[in-house]
């Protein structure tokens, strides 16, 4: 994992800050390569430190890089204290949407001469351009699951439940060298189809469904995420031009995304070809999402997104439909790597209607 310190550092002007202190996971491991469940990392101008505790003793001091490592003897804070880390400093930034009411308060009472800076997006920016290496991991990670969706695809039928389904999913990711799981599988059927996050249940698999398969995995702490929709037998029609629909809109965005558009300029692309199929109002989320060291990344791409897209960001493009007086669901995702001219997609799997 390289050493990005600098790179943090470069956010101390923009943030009016003289340290940054650190609690996100994946933005720690992003900025040092720690990949343990329990660190904090205190970046000032010249100087950087990562505490954890004694579980990560050698852990810590194989992988973090530009940083001093420190291990508690009892909580994080307290080492932080007893060393006097933030000593130097009178303005801190950190990171509001990862410390709790009670971490703040706790931090005021102990360190209240120091002016603490909340912040949503400390490293948002830098994390979402990413290095060609780090699109390459995430590559190799989308490579894992259209692997498991091809094999996935041959269970597909009627009698077989969603769950088993899915078990299914979560088994072949591992067995093809995923670390874990980037979320629950969904496995959606019929009816359930038209649930966007649905999650596996007894329903067997019935002749006439439209099948809902969304799935990823993490390797090598990178995340991949696709959905792809078939249908189990005949759909019938209204099933069949929702899905055109939902597929028309995706290569409409996927035509029209590169970086420098905000978030909801690319999602207007795909919404408006859903209205005009008479479909919009059932596109009931954002049309996409960044990926990287989390499977939901900043930035988003939805109606309410006013953000620009930065050049490198790897996003996933999946609209989706979901009627439930027709009892179907249709959503279809890829991951693209965002350029000025255009995008590379990072994911191969056929999309045309898969009729098994």
């Amino acid at each position: 994992m390289p050493n990005r310190i600098a790179r943090v550092r470069n956010r101390l002007e923009e943030l009016e800050a003289e340290a940054l202190f650190l609690t996100a996971l994946p933005n720690i491991r992003w900025a040092c390569g720690f990949t343990g469940s329990n660190g904090i990392l205190l970046v000032g101008p010249e100087a950087a430190s990562f505490v954890t505790d004694g579980r990560y003793t050698e852990q810590a001091h194989a992988e973090v890089e530009g940083a001093d490592v420190l291990v508690a003897d009892r909580g994080l804070s307290d080492c932080i204290s007893e060393e006097n880390l933030l000593g130097p400093y009178s303005r801190v930034a950190f990171q509001a949407a990862h410390v709790s009411v009670a971490r703040r308060d706790r931090l005021v009472e102990e360190h209240g001469d120091i002016e603490w800076i909340p912040n949503t997006h400390v490293l948002s920016q830098p994390i979402a351009s990413k290095a060609p290496s780090e699109t390459t991991q995430i590559r190799d990670a989308q490579s894992i699951t259209e692997s498991v969706f091809e094999e996935i695809i041959d269970l597909i039928e009627p009698g077989v439940t969603e769950r088993e389904v899915g078990a299914e999913i979560v088994y072949r990711h591992l067995q093809k060298g995923a670390d874990s799981m980037a979320f629950d599988p969904i496995v959606a059927a019929g009816p359930n189809g038209a649930r966007p996050h649905a999650r596996p249940t007894d329903r067997p698999l019935q002749e006439g469904d439209l099948v809902v398969l969304d799935m990823g995995c993490f390797l090598d702490g990178y995340a991949s995420d696709m959905t792809r929709t078939v249908a189990l037998g005949e759909p019938g029609d209204p099933a069949r031009r929702g899905y055109q629909a939902v597929l028309d809109a995706q290569n409409a965005a996927l035509d029209a995304a590169q970086a420098g558009l905000t978030g909801k300029e690319l999602d207007a692309v795909a919404r408006d070809v859903l209205g005009q199929a008479g479909l919009e109002k059932y596109f009931t989320h954002g049309l996409g999402h960044g990926i990287g060291l989390e499977v939901h990344e900043w930035p988003r791409i939805s109606h309410t997104a006013d953000d620009e897209l930065p050049d490198r960001a790897c996003v996933t493009i999946e609209p989706g439909v979901y009627v439930p007086e027709e009892q179907y669901g249709v959503r279809i995702e890829d991951i693209v790597s965002l350029r000025e001219e255009g995008c590379k997609n990072l994911t191969q799997s056929p999309k045309e209607l898969l009729v098994l």
